[in-house]
């Protein structure tokens, strides 16, 4: 699938990796919708920088998390609102998270709710309303963003490591499900943007824990997101591990 003139749905595209993938889908010619929920001046910034490489950009606010209403209604109703205003979805790009530590004996029935509602739950039914209609039209693809601990889960972010384990497993399903015309992929990033407030000593040692030595870089997962979206028509159900080697490590 040639990206030029293709529409790219990003889920929290505002800010850090997903406006890195933004910007890379953009530079080859994907109209680029951008999802955001609080960041509104950074998805404004990035409509601007998108639209000076003289492609569309979009914006489409909306709060996963949902607090004050049932979510599948909402996310349908979100859905609607982008298909008024753009014909079609060629790919979905499943990246919005939430990330926080929830230590064994410690986690608390609404931080468990609050994983799985916006790490898992929304991008299932996201993907469900967008995957169907692609199938309708044949042709699509669902690349949704997991963590290279899915399969080595920290017991300091059990939460979140079990809301990304359930993507990793609906990305084989759903896969399956609109085969054979929409591919679904995952790609599960290991250390690419410190955390927020991370001391030198500790961002050295989460590094020294891969096999590269390293931070990786933005770029690493939005050029793999690329290749997925451009490079192949030929891989789906696919879980690709951008992390240094991390989990082999």
């Amino acid at each position: 699938m040639k990206l030029e003139d293709k529409v790219v749905l990003i889920t929290g595209a505002a800010k850090r990796i997903g406006r890195e993938i933004a910007l890379t889908l953009a530079r080859s010619g994907a109209h680029i919708l951008i999802h955001y929920h609080t960041s509104r001046q950074d998805a404004l910034d990035l409509k601007k920088q998108i639209e000076s490489l003289n492609v569309e950009a979009s914006l489409f606010p909306f709060d996963f998390s949902c607090p004050t209403k049932p979510l599948v209604p909402a996310i349908r109703k979100f859905v609607n609102q982008i298909y008024r205003k753009i014909p079609h979805v060629d790919i979905l790009v499943n990246n919005a998270s939430i990330f926080y530590p929830t230590p064994l004996g410690k986690i608390k029935e609404e931080e468990w709710d609050d994983f799985m509602t916006v790490n898992l739950k929304a991008p299932f039914f996201l993907s469900q309303e967008i995957g169907q209609r692609m199938f309708r039209r044949k042709s699509g693809k669902i690349i949704n963003l997991v963590d290279w601990t899915v399969n080595r889960p920290h017991p300091d972010y059990l939460a979140y490591t079990i809301s990304k384990a359930g993507l990793a497993a609906a990305t084989v399903g759903l896969a399956r499900a609109f085969a054979p015309y929409v591919q679904v992929n995952s790609i599960a990033p290991g250390p690419i943007l410190p955390s927020r407030g991370l001391s030198k000593k500790d961002r050295n040692a989460v590094a020294q824990k891969t096999l590269l030595k390293r931070f990786g870089h933005p770029s690493d997962i939005a050029e793999t997101v690329r290749f997925l979206a451009e490079g192949t028509d030929f891989i789906t159900g696919a879980l690709i591990p951008v992390d240094g080697g991390s989990h082999i490590a």
